[in-house]
């Protein structure tokens, strides 16, 4: 099947002779979320970019719903803003379900492991506290931000699409990194940006270490129709077993995303659908009524990377080939946007002073802003979940004790609201406030 634009025409294609190298600014290997946007805001600042990726688009585009979701955060959102894709995501039918409020809290699912207990201490987040009218963010179906990302590619003058395309080998030069393809195509750019995926072959191949684990969890996705309306309150228990959050979507229906214990989630993915939605109720409670499963579920291994360096020569890492984190605070494709609003704005000062953009001298700015920052919350999110995923008594009178006290003042939940929202530190350009 090959991609089509919206208007039937075919996409744009490299016409030269497979022995001549395309040139272009920068080329972006993974076309996922993450590639994908970055193609547009390089683009949105003039660069020319070619965007390579093994998956044929035109079968991800029509592809059903798979019950997946991503959390965009309100500062994340202002760059879908700036580049002109909000409305497409926010005017779907399935589009963006805002989060108006979050409600944290720590207890026990009644199942086959126990009975259930809810801890009378909990922290209440309220959009409202925060003198803006915005929500905190929205859920957003990962198929609404595929389509709107692939609709916008299309369009992009300086953005040309490579797939379904393998990168077969690449090699940095001094003036230029070269990326040769499976079809015998050749491009050549002064970057190359690696977003592709938590194991991301560039960045074994340029020797970048990192530190990573696995966590004895699994992530469980589902999403659920329920009969009462959620009023746009996302949940998240904290159990012995890992967080359990009930995500706000349009439709009068929830995202889960539901970690278990390693050895028990199999079990739990081999139920039967009247089974798994009683597993569902005994977590999720009656507040919304009857529920009743809507979608595929998915289930993958959790674990932690953080990689020893973004950059190498000519090459710079965004999203999971940079970090890959805990889902328990919503906060991986957040990351990745400011990644990418970042790079970018490093990327156009340093060619606005004439310099090459692929150059270590360049690229040490996008690490010096981003690493810290990334690292910060990737290890806070790996400590929330040592603390809340187990039922040790003293660290479970701690951190009940600790949400009552951050719950009980304003300006710390509010503290934590502006770092859920992305909004904390220096913003680049694409997510700075308005004003």
């Amino acid at each position: 099947m090959s991609l089509r634009t919206l208007d039937g025409a075919a996409p744009k294609r490299d016409a030269r002779p497979m022995s001549e190298a395309t040139h272009f600014d920068m080329i972006i290997i993974g076309g996922g979320p993450a590639g994908g946007l970055a193609s547009l805001a390089l683009s949105h600042r003039g660069f020319s970019c070619a965007l390579v990726d093994t998956a044929d688009p035109a079968i991800l585009r029509g592809a059903a719903f798979d019950g997946r979701t991503t959390a965009i955060s309100y500062a994340s959102a202002r760059v879908f803003r700036r580049l002109g894709l909000w409305d497409a995501i926010a005017s779907n039918e399935n589009g963006a379900e805002p989060i108006r409020e979050i409600l944290v809290t720590d207890g026990r699912a009644t199942s086959r492991f126990g009975g259930g207990t809810v801890s009378s201490f909990n922290l209440h987040f309220d959009s409202r506290e925060m003198n803006e009218d915005t929500p905190l963010g929205w859920i957003v179906e990962n198929r609404s931000i595929r389509d709107v990302l692939f609709a916008a590619i299309e369009r992009a003058p300086n953005v040309t699409l490579f797939a379904p395309a393998a990168r077969t080998a690449s090699a940095f030069r001094a003036g230029e990194a070269i990326v040769d393809l499976a079809d015998g195509r050749r491009l050549s750019a002064s970057l190359v940006v690696a977003a592709d995926g938590r194991l991301s072959p560039l960045r074994a191949e340029a020797n970048i270490k990192t530190n990573q684990w696995r966590y004895n969890q699994t992530g469980i996705v589902a999403t659920v129709a329920h009969e009462r309306p959620h009023d746009g309150v996302a949940q998240e228990f904290f159990l012995p077993a890992g967080p359990f959050a009930i995500l706000p979507m349009t439709n009068n229906r929830s995202s889960l995303v539901w970690t278990e214990r390693a050895d028990a989630a199999p079990a739990y993915m081999a139920l039967g659908e009247d089974d798994f939605r009683k597993e569902i109720e005994n977590r999720f409670g009656d507040y919304l009524g009857a529920i009743t499963p809507a979608g595929p579920r998915w289930s993958y291994p959790l674990a932690f990377t953080l990689a020893q360096s973004y950059i190498a020569p000519r090459l710079a890492l965004i999203g999971d080939a940079a970090h890959a984190i805990h889902p328990i605070a919503g906060q991986g494709y957040n990351l990745a946007i400011k990644d990418i609003a970042a790079l970018t704005d490093v990327l156009n000062d340093g060619r606005d002073v004439g310099l090459d953009i692929g150059a270590l001298t360049v690229l040490q700015n996008y690490q010096r802003w981003r690493r810290f920052d990334s690292a910060a919350l990737a290890l806070g999110t790996d400590l929330l979940n040592r603390l809340f995923s187990n039922d040790i008594t003293p660290l479970r009178m701690a951190r009940d004790i600790g949400m009552g006290a951050v719950n009980a003042a304003a300006p710390l939940r509010r503290f934590f609201m502006k770092q859920a929202g992305a909004d904390m530190g220096a913003l680049p350009s694409l997510m700075a406030r308005e004003g």
